[in-house]
């Protein structure tokens, strides 16, 4: 006789991590992407949410650092220039070797310099994962008018993700308690309350104070753990270190 017991719902782990790259200009001054990288490989992440990359800028000798850093992780990458003039492009990058489409990647409201977000779904089991990536402004004013804009329906208030699980995660420029955290924080759940004790300042990675790298999680997301990524070579590889949150789907 079959049974008719309801079968359980099967969950998915992931790991998160979001880094701000500094174009892969370390702390000791070398350009490196493969240095970035190994600082990535290391974690082993499933989603990759990527800020201040350089794309074809002499600064940075025209690499195209989204596509380095993925193929040698070995994933397919999104990319949005927030900033485009003539042939160099700087912006954020969403990497994955999961099934991903590329949703929507635009500007957020600046006075100063641009900023922009992007936003991919990604085929999880039977689920669809929205990931959010961004990089806000450094003047409050601009960071609060980004913040109002990600929460609208052009982003995360779109019709597009009614009941599906949401990730959203960058550089925001912002310590907790501010005015742009607590707007954020309160349309999603930042993962450091799922997490014993407090998680270590980001930024700047030589010795961290601040907290402005996040990863804020829909209700439906179950947090198993984060941390802050702070091994010698990632305090060398860039001006921020990495924060990994685990999570189940």
């Amino acid at each position: 006789m079959q049974s008719t017991a309801a079968r359980s719902p099967v969950s998915h782990r992931l790991k998160l991590l979001t880094y701000n790259v500094h174009s892969c200009i370390g702390t000791d001054r070398r350009l490196a992407p493969e240095r970035i990288a190994a600082v990535i490989a290391a974690e082993q992440p499933d989603i990759i949410g990527l800020q201040e990359l350089d794309v074809g800028r002499k600064r940075s000798g025209g690499v195209d650092q989204a596509h380095t850093i993925a193929e040698i992780l070995k994933m397919q990458h999104h990319f949005h220039a927030a900033l485009d003039v003539e042939e160099e492009r700087y912006g954020d990058a969403i990497l994955t070797a999961l099934p991903a489409e590329l949703v929507k990647a635009g500007p957020l409201p600046s006075v100063g310099e641009q900023r922009g977000a992007l936003w991919i779904e990604v085929e999880v089991g039977r689920k669809r994962l929205q990931v959010f990536n961004t990089h806000l402004g450094l003047r409050r004013i601009d960071r609060m008018r980004q913040a109002e804009v990600l929460l609208g329906p052009e982003w995360l208030g779109n019709d597009r993700i009614s009941d599906q699980p949401v990730v959203l995660l960058g550089d925001f420029n912002s310590i907790p308690f501010s005015p742009p955290y607590k707007r954020l924080a309160g349309g999603l759940t930042d993962i450091r309350v799922h997490v014993a004790g407090q998680l270590r300042p980001t930024f700047p990675s030589r010795f961290p104070l601040l907290r402005l790298d996040h990863i804020f999680v829909s209700n439906d997301i179950v947090v198993t753990g984060a941390e802050i990524i702070s091994t010698p070579l990632a305090k060398r590889a860039s001006d921020h270190l990495p924060l990994v949150a685990t999570i189940e789907i």
